[in-house]
């Protein structure tokens, strides 16, 4: 029987840090098509009720493209971004394989996510970003955070319960 809870807590786990990966990945890979995601929100009606909203996409795309168009070399820095995303998203393959010793990847994470706020709340400002949009950028970390954290809480479970095996 309790090799049964076991198993059941591993695939808890593993199923909570597949999605943290794939929300990870998903997130990285669209840094790279900005400039054609962008043109299409601005040709879409989704936002036209939202006139601030709407204003921000367009002056957005407009920088994008105007910057791709005379500076191509600048999304290069995106580029690293998506690069990054993915990297990172490798190194949760350790609790994917043994949650308990690397428990310390999903700590990791964590700390990652709470550390998205303090960067958009210091730095949207001084880069000119709508406070509205700085809410969407900790959104990442939040939505990064809850299944981190459900994998966290099922991984301490499992050490718990293994100790009491052994």
């Amino acid at each position: 029987m309790k090799k049964t809870e076991e198993e059941e807590l591993c695939r808890k786990i593993k199923t909570w840090i597949v999605i943290f990966i794939a929300l990870l990945i998903l997130s990285g890979v669209t840094a790279f098509p900005l400039e054609w995601e962008l043109s299409l929100l601005v040709k879409s009606s989704i936002f036209s009720s939202n006139e601030i909203l709407h204003e921000w996409i367009q002056k957005t795309y407009q920088a994008i493209k105007e910057s791709n168009t005379l500076y191509p070399f600048l999304s290069y820095g995106t580029d690293w971004l998506a690069f990054a995303h993915i990297v990172i998203a490798t190194v949760f393959i350790g609790p994917l394989k043994d949650p308990i010793r690397n428990i310390w990847v999903i700590q990791f994470g964590m700390i990652a996510c709470f550390m998205l706020f303090p960067l958009a709340f210091i730095c949207g400002p001084i880069r000119h970003i709508p406070f509205y949009w700085q809410l969407v950028d900790c959104s990442f970390g939040l939505f990064g955070l809850i299944p981190l954290y459900i994998a966290y809480r099922n991984t301490i479970k499992l050490k718990i319960l293994t100790f009491k095996n052994k």
